[in-house]
């Protein structure tokens, strides 16, 4: 076996969570179950990965089964990666049968003839999601193992989920082999990024509940005049507040979690407002900018902006839209306000 090849399984066994790589090792099926049995999992990782790495030898592994390896870890621990959203697009609303082995074999075909040196591995899922490894070299040096990008695409939408490698050259060359192999014409990317991959999933394929613009202004309850206490009132006007305030944003957020989106970012276009008698601006055009958020858990913090008295219930629909305008890409036109404009995707 390659010292590379045992090299990057120790480094793979070693990052593992102790009490998770015995599991990891029966996904992964190189290893036969005598030989599991050989190991002692309760010993330091270090000596687990010396034993891996010494019973992988005696069946001869390869980078084959190295990356078969790498895609199971990145399957189990999705998080340790930062994930990208891609739409890809039709001309028309032709659809077409999806044959797996014809697009393997037209992803590489295609990759390969812009790249020779670039190992591609391949690993499919019960959630027709196929998973791809790709370790990118150089017209003069080997494929680097430990820089590589990864794909999720799921067969029957047109969504495809990339992290890419510190080789952010080489995105070109990927998405124009996600498009060949899978009978697209474009892809664009939704400026959408998340470490968690599974938030990006529920926003983008509406397994995400969220209520939008339900929430419409309602009279406050008249104020107890009996009290006879004005700290009293205070206190009660206080506890109607917060009361109002949290069920406004269960109106607006819903009741569960929020997907974990950590970065998202739209084009607005709106046109100013002004007294036709001042002719503060000669051109009729409109106001274009970026709207760009980041945060570790942007629809959580968010959601805490009212409860924390650090903005106005309800938020503003601009803030309150992105995982809508992410999953539908259409426009959102404001009746009142000082922005009539309208969201362009990117």
């Amino acid at each position: 076996m390659d010292e590379t090849v045992a090299e990057y399984i120790r480094r793979t066994v070693v990052k593992t969570p102790r009490d998770e790589i015995k599991t990891m090792l029966q996904k992964w099926g190189f290893l036969s179950e005598t030989q599991l049995q050989t190991i002692n999992f309760h010993q330091i990782k270090e000596n687990i990965s010396r034993d891996v790495v010494q019973l992988c030898e005696e069946n001869s592994a390869d980078i084959k089964q190295a990356a078969a390896l790498d895609i199971i870890y990145n399957h189990i621990y999705p998080n340790k990666r930062m994930w990208s959203v891609y739409q890809m697009s039709k001309r028309g609303e032709e659809t077409d049968f999806f044959d797996v082995t014809d697009f393997k074999k037209k992803f590489k075909r295609r990759l390969r003839s812009a790249l020779k040196n670039v190992t591609i591995n391949f690993r499919e899922y019960e959630d027709d999601a196929v998973w791809i490894r790709i370790a990118w070299g150089t017209p003069y040096t080997k494929p680097n193992q430990y820089k590589t990008s990864y794909v999720v695409y799921h067969s029957q939408t047109p969504y495809v989920f990339i992290s890419v490698s510190v080789l952010k050259s080489n995105l070109p060359l990927l998405c124009q082999a996600l498009v060949a192999a899978s009978n697209y014409h474009d892809i664009r990317e939704m400026e959408l990024r998340s470490h968690s991959l599974n938030s990006l999933k529920d926003i983008v394929f509406k397994r995400y509940s969220q209520n939008f613009q339900t929430y419409y202004p309602k009279p406050l309850q008249e104020r107890n005049i009996a009290l006879e206490s004005a700290d009293l009132r205070i206190v009660q006007e206080n506890r109607n507040e917060k009361e109002r305030i949290l069920r406004v944003n269960k109106e607006v957020f819903g009741d569960g979690p929020q997907p974990k989106l950590e970065f998202a970012q739209y084009k607005l276009e709106t046109m100013f407002k002004s007294d036709p008698e001042m002719n503060v601006l000669d051109k009729k055009e409109p106001f274009r900018c970026v709207v760009k958020f980041s945060s570790p858990h942007l629809l959580e913090s968010l959601k805490s902006l009212a409860p924390a008295g650090m903005a106005d219930a309800p938020l503003s629909p601009l803030l309150t839209c992105i995982p809508q305008k992410a999953r539908n890409y259409f426009k959102i036109r404001e009746r009142k306000g000082f922005f009539p404009g309208s969201f362009v995707s990117p």
